[in-house]
This record gives structure tokens, sequence and C-alpha cells, in this order.
């Protein structure tokens, strides 16, 4: 007996259903990949934004000139270590270190421009500058600072008109502070806008656990008292923060 010969007809037809069928699980295979590429880059973006790098805009003036209203600005947040975030999507766990560094791989400079967490309100974010650390014995009188009995040379500090909304009385505007020697563990700052910034002279230290990280660069400006639509400000695309 010879070997069975197959129904040219039926082979056809399971040929056509297999061929129908590919563009289905293929279109399925898309689709998963798509779902796939789009979670690995939602996970990439959270890991960046809580850890690494994040994107900031400056809403007032406490930091003129350095930084301007409209300034958008990278915050290196590994700077100084890795920081466990304040909550995990709004939400707090017990038993879990967050809002505190669990990693130190470097050290907060005299000058460095920082991203902190408002010990006030800790639902807020401030960006000042360190103006001295844990053992500094700080003072403020009027506008001169001195570290350790020492006048600084303030090269950032920036003194204008003091404006009607501004968080401090014209008789506070110039109060000596201090002095006082920073507590282990803190910090003091100060905005370069001096008498438009409310800062460690009226509200005191910011712990360094509270730090988020370093200011870094500004990649974006907008001019939000231009008139018209808001103006590109060019030349301060790209400029490091100092």
């Amino acid at each position: 007996m010879g070997e069975p010969v197959p129904d040219p007809q039926t082979h056809s037809n399971a040929e056509a259903q297999r061929d129908r069928a590919r563009p289905v699980q293929a279109s399925k295979s898309i689709y998963r990949e798509y779902a796939e590429a789009l979670a690995v880059a939602a996970i990439l973006a959270l890991i960046i934004r809580t850890f690494l790098l994040q994107a900031y805009k400056i809403p007032s003036g406490s930091m003129e000139p350095t930084l301007l209203i409209g300034d958008h600005i990278l915050v290196n947040k590994v700077a100084y270590g890795l920081r466990m975030p304040d909550s995990i999507f709004g939400f707090q766990f017990p038993g879990l270190s967050l809002g505190r560094y669990v990693v130190r791989f470097g050290s907060i400079h005299r000058g460095d421009v920082i991203v902190f967490v408002f010990p006030k309100d800790r639902s807020k974010d401030f960006i000042k500058r360190v103006i001295a650390l844990a053992g500094d014995k700080v003072e403020v009188r009027g506008t001169q600072v001195y570290i350790n009995d020492h006048k600084i040379a303030d090269s950032h500090a920036h003194y204008s008109r003091l404006s009607s909304n501004s968080p401090m009385s014209a008789a506070r505007l110039y109060g000596d502070f201090g002095p006082e020697v920073v507590p282990p563990g803190k910090i003091f700052v100060m905005g370069d806008n001096r008498d438009q910034s409310y800062d460690s002279r009226f509200w005191g230290f910011v712990d360094v656990n509270d730090v988020e990280g370093r200011a870094v660069i500004i990649y974006w400006s907008w001019d939000d008292d231009a008139q018209g639509l808001p103006k590109v400000r060019w030349s301060r695309i790209g400029k490091l923060i100092e």
C-alpha cells in the first residue's frame, strides 16, 4: 500500500487559515510590545525623577538675579547621596525610612544652590543658597554676613527695594541674626535676593536630610511679564547655576 496522498483542496484551505491568523497574532504582539515599552518608560521616568534628576520651575524672585521667575531648572538629586522620597505616591509606610539619606557620597558646601523641603510646610520645596554648615558660627549684621567671626565675600547677595508682597516687614528687613552656631546635621540658607527672601534668618535651620539636591542648570526660561505671549530668554538656556 502506498503512502496516503493529502487532499490538495484541504491542504490549501489549512494554509489559508494559517495565513489569516498570522496578522491577528502579530497585532497582539505589537500591542503587547507597546504596552511593555510604555510601562518600562514610565518606571524609568519615575526612578529618574525620584532619585536622579528632577525639573523645577522658579515661581518667585527670592533667588534673583541668579534665578529669575520663569526659569526652568534641573536639580541633581544624587549630588549628596541617595535620598529616599518623603512619600511614595503620597503614602507613608510605617517602618520605611522615607525623607532621609540611605547612602551619602557627596558633601554640602557653602555656596551651593539647593532645593529642600521647607521645614514649616513639608508640602513645599524651597530653593536657597547654603551660607553656613554645621559647627559654623553665623551672624548677619544688616547686609554683612560673618562666618566664624570673619566677614565673607558675599558676591551673590543682591539688595532691592522691599515690595508690598514681601513676607518680611521693613522693620525686620535688615534685622540681625545671631551670632549662633549651626547645630549638628543642619545648615543655614539664604536667598540671593536678600530683602525679598524668606529664609533661615526668619524660620531657622534646614535639616541636611531634607536637602533634595543641588541645582545645576537652567534648561528653559520664560519671561512671564512679557507683553503678549511669554518671551523666551534664549541667553539663559543652558546656563550653569553657580
